[in-house]
């Protein structure tokens, strides 16, 4: 689609309301906000009154940080075509930047608001870890949105994401590398994770070309629940061919290795203050009995002749990583979530991610359970390898159906509903959505069970 866009650049340092104002034509503004942090917003000349606050997804450290209002750009113009206001920021750094991000979103819906006059109604949407800033925007400051959409988001909050991450890399270093060095948390800096990154790879590499070491990264991808389809370049394997959902699997445990689970954790380390996950008193057992890829795992480990037995002995064993409290606290206090929705929100996930696995969903319904919010949480699921590979047109039928839910006062999350909406939005496009439920989060961690808030 082809629009005509008058482009205006704007750096304002103080935001003063002024009544709402027509628009005589699409207009686009960039500009900066206060803390630095860039801004972009669309507003189309048939504006239909409802502005949408998109909180964007995980920016490594060092990486091109622009202003994003939108997952994509089929998504941003189909929107536009509807009438929709599209508002984002970048936030004023990148990494674990909660802190940054929570009041800088704010901060430009302020400056849409001066400029443009206050919306009939305010959306907050995110992506992966842009829908944790939803959710936290969404559970803080409930008083300046009518809703709000996370997807494929990182919902399990902060301290239940950096335990999961852990578990899978405890247990390739237990099992493939047990004389080795190699740090899991508190690095003494961004070389010394980078090495730690390396030499963990290279022990999984080494290890997926021996019928044990497949099984043993089987049983560390199980942990954090990655599934055997996880990309859209894979070839979907048939549900008992466990050889090729095992090496779909390595290919993503690899990636969790080699950013996740050392690069990024080491910033938002140094966030925090230290280490804020531990694995003192899991029960690795338990835990490999509770994922649902329990079976594939049982069966790797038979084929290769090995005794999972032994190996989970040795998990249960091996000497255990504690957390910095003071770490603890910080991420308690800035990035986990309590559950207390005072509108109604939609998540949608796919059930095929690898980076955060749909089990995240379960540990938001647990913590929206727990504080009494659970009918205003909606949940969804496309059925689709790959983390936040939506359609434009399953993402704008997850808008609709949020909007329906304000409008009728009920959720109407069907799949046939949702796959009707989102072939109307883009006829050309998959439409994906099916029943599906999630299995329980490994390790949840939510401020609406007080033995977690105490933790």
């Amino acid at each position: 689609m082809k629009r005509r866009l008058a482009l205006l650049t704007v750096s304002l340092c103080a935001v003063t309301a002024l009544p709402a104002q027509a628009v005589a034509e699409d207009t686009h503004l960039e500009g900066r906000l206060p803390s630095g942090a860039a801004y972009t917003m669309d507003v189309p000349a048939a504006w239909n009154g409802t502005v949408l606050l998109y909180s964007h997804g995980y920016t490594p450290a060092g990486q091109a940080n622009p202003a994003r209002n939108a997952p994509d750009a089929p998504t941003r113009d189909e929107l536009l075509q509807e009438g929709y206001a599209l508002i984002g920021s970048s936030y004023a750094t990148t990494g674990w930047a909660v802190t940054e991000a929570v009041p800088d979103q704010l901060a430009t819906l302020e400056t849409f608001t001066g400029r443009f006059g206050p919306a009939r109604r305010t959306l907050a949407w995110g992506t992966s870890y842009g829908g944790l800033v939803t959710t936290v925007l969404a559970e803080r400051h409930a008083e300046r949105f009518d809703g709000s959409l996370a997807m494929c988001g990182l919902v399990q909050g902060g301290v239940a994401n950096w335990n999961s991450t852990l578990d899978p890399v405890f247990a390739l270093k237990t099992l493939l590398a047990p004389d080795s060095d190699i740090p899991l948390t508190g690095f003494a800096d961004e070389t010394a994770a980078r090495t730690a990154a390396s030499e963990l790879t290279a022990a999984v590499d080494a290890a997926q070309r021996g019928p044990q070491g497949r099984a043993r990264i089987a049983l560390a991808a199980a942990l954090h629940h990655i599934p055997g389809h996880n990309s859209p370049a894979q070839s979907e394997p048939a549900p008992d061919d466990r050889a090729s959902r095992q090496a779909n699997q390595y290919a993503a445990v690899r990636g969790l290795v080699q950013q996740p689970a050392f690069g990024w954790r080491h910033e938002a380390e140094g966030r925090a203050g230290g280490n804020p996950s531990w694995n003192t008193g899991v029960d690795y057992t338990a835990l490999l009995h509770a994922s649902p890829l329990h079976k594939e795992v049982t069966e790797l480990y038979k084929e290769a002749g090995a005794s999972l037995r032994a190996d989970l002995t040795a998990l249960n064993r091996a000497p255990r990583v504690s957390a910095d409290p003071a770490a603890v606290r910080w991420m308690r206090r800035t990035s986990v979530l309590t559950g207390r929705l005072t509108d109604p929100q939609l998540a949608v996930h796919t059930t095929g991610d690898a980076l955060i696995p749909v089990a995240a969903e379960s540990a938001y319904r647990r913590a929206a359970d727990a504080a009494g919010a659970g009918p205003l949480l909606g949940q969804a699921y496309v059925r689709a390898p790959g983390h936040c590979t939506f359609t434009a047109g399953e993402m704008v039928a997850a808008l609709h159906t949020l909007e329906h839910r304000l409008d009728a006062g009920r959720w109407d999350t069907a799949p046939d509903a949702l796959n009707a909406r989102a072939r109307q939005a883009d006829p050309a496009g998959a439409a994906r959505y099916a029943a599906y439920r999630p299995a329980p989060y490994p390790r949840p961690y939510d401020l609406a069970h007080p033995a977690d808030a105490r933790s």
